[in-house]
């Protein structure tokens, strides 16, 4: 809901995505696209729009989806079949894939209600936020949950068969509902299931790895910029993780009015430093765009630049680390030109190319960069970069 700036999520282990052995492969079969393809391609998408997933007057809502494809269209990105390539006929997630992050019951009765509500043609709210299920709300949960592990399955299988980390396609989950917020057993902040979190699972069990709870899990690196102080209050510095997974957690809770300087500096002086010591096998993203300066639900100040840059650093990040293993999934993002642009804007970031925002920054406050500065020498100093 409210701006998850790009919280990443890094998995490594003995047999995770590119290691040695049959656990490591991915079963061609299971793939949709062919090798030839998968050599060729930059950067690979899949959508899943949702539109029976729609509440009027929401903020998510089923006109992102469509609002974003339209920006893509509108700077020539989805013509370019050869390099830019859409990954279609995924199928949903499996319950089991959900269960390794979600408890049985919370998928189960999320069923439920979505069929009450298919029968009675009402949508209700089931967290304050709100947070709201209709009649198509459980499969299009699952729809996106599986466009997310279809995206990783094929981000690995291309990485099997390229040498060069940088000729690896990134893949990106242009799908909703959004799943940043939400909790093991419970919806939460206009999310019904952890996309990214099922994501990271389903390459760890594909790949030989135990399941284990994330804020406990010493194998997933999780890195979350936010604005500090709002919904849902957490994300706080001094929150590292838990148990064996303790420092694993690195939250920045960024101050409002942070923008494109904050945001850069937070990814140069936190984000890369912690991925280069913890060196991932796969970079998750979830990629939150109610960050930008139009967003109605938020305080911070990023550029569709800001988001250009944040693409193109984040694949070079996993070139250099991870195969070049990285896939982002949509999350928030309410003002529907601001979503467009953004994304577009990532998608060029990632292929390399130059940034499509002619935006004058001198129309923006000015950030309080003393105060980011702040908040990101303690994070340092609690996490020892």
């Amino acid at each position: 809901m409210i701006p998850h700036t790009a919280s990443v999520q890094a998995a490594r282990g003995r047999h995770v995505v590119g290691g040695a052995g049959p656990a490591a492969r991915v079963v061609a079969s299971a793939l949709l696209l062919p090798p030839s393809t998968l050599s060729s391609a930059r950067l690979l998408y899949a959508t899943a729009g949702a539109p029976g997933h729609d509440y009027p007057g929401h903020p998510e809502c089923a006109a992102r989806v469509p609002a974003i494809l339209e920006a893509l269209d509108t700077h020539g990105l989805t013509a370019r079949t050869d390099q830019v390539v859409q990954l279609t006929g995924f199928g949903g997630a499996e319950r089991a894939a959900l269960q390794l992050v979600h408890g049985e019951g919370y998928v189960a009765g999320l069923q439920r209600v979505s069929d009450k509500c298919a029968d009675s043609g009402t949508t209700v709210e089931v967290e304050w936020a709100p947070t709201y299920v209709t009649g198509t709300t459980s499969s299009d949960a699952c729809l996106a949950a599986g466009a997310a592990i279809a995206l990783v399955d094929h981000v690995v299988a291309a990485s099997q068969q390229q040498h060069d980390p940088g000729a690896v396609p990134a893949g990106f989950a242009v799908c909703r509902p959004p799943g940043h917020h939400c909790l093991p057993r419970e919806a939460m902040g206009f999310c019904i299931f952890g996309n990214v979190a099922v994501a990271a699972r389903h390459a760890q069990k594909q790949h030989g790895l135990q399941r284990a709870f994330f804020e406990s899990d010493p194998d997933v690196l999780f890195i979350s910029s936010h604005q500090g102080g709002i919904y849902p209050s957490t994300g706080k510095l001094g929150e590292v993780g838990t148990g064996e997974g303790e420092g694993a957690t690195i939250n920045l809770p960024l101050p409002g009015d942070s923008g494109h300087e904050a945001m850069l500096a937070a990814f140069d002086e936190v984000v890369a430093p912690a991925a280069r010591r913890f060196r991932p096998d796969i970079i998750l993203v979830s990629a939150g765009y109610d960050a930008h300066w139009r967003d109605p639900l938020a305080g911070l100040q990023f550029r569709s630049a800001t988001f250009h840059e944040l693409g193109a650093r984040a694949k070079a990040l996993a070139d250099e680390l991870s195969g070049g293993r990285l896939v982002m999934l949509l999350e928030g993002g309410y003002d529907l030109k601001a979503l467009g642009e953004s994304v577009a804007n990532t998608f060029l970031g990632v292929l390399g190319e130059g940034p499509a925002d002619k935006f004058d920054p001198v129309l923006l406050r000015e950030e309080p960069l003393e105060k980011v500065q702040a908040v990101l020498l303690e994070a340092r100093r609690i996490h020892e970069l």
